[in-house]
């Protein structure tokens, strides 16, 4: 099974074992080979942050419906986590959960002489992003888009 086909599967897994709550959202699910080692991601949420409890429950839910449904054929290890303070944005809902607040945005190649840009995002039509309302960047081009973290 392909790794995008995994992630669906997965994505379907979770959002049934967090339907009937309204407090964890999950954000993410990625499965993706690093080195020797395959590794399934799945990044929550909720307002005030996650906990480990958090994680660990879902967890242990996942692990069981993983099995029972034999969904990857691949030893891997599982990480459920928080996506971080600097989430990357992936998705059709995340750029609309996002929208006001502002990212960096790297590119493959420049635009107008830059590879990196930041601003706030204040548009998104399924196709590219607006920023500071006058920037527009497809997403085909944007090799990351990520939320801004200031220190």
């Amino acid at each position: 099974m392909a790794a995008k086909n995994i992630e669906a599967a997965v994505e379907e897994i979770v959002s049934e074992l967090l339907a009937g709550q309204d407090v964890i959202e999950l954000v993410d699910v990625e499965y993706v080979k690093e080195h020797t080692d395959w590794y399934l991601r799945v990044y929550i949420d909720k307002d005030g942050g996650i906990d480990i409890e958090d994680c660990q429950e879902l967890s242990e839910k996942l692990e069981v419906q993983l099995d029972e449904r034999n969904v990857i054929p691949d030893s891997y290890i599982l990480e459920v986590s928080s996506p971080g303070i600097d989430r990357v944005l992936r998705k059709p809902r995340d750029y609309e959960r996002e929208q006001g607040k502002k990212v960096d945005v790297t590119l493959y190649a420049p635009m107008d002489g830059k590879k990196e840009w930041t601003g706030v995002l204040t548009g998104f039509d399924g196709k590219a992003v607006t920023l500071d309302e006058t920037t527009v960047i497809e997403l085909s081009k944007a090799a990351q888009i990520r939320l801004h973290i200031d220190f």
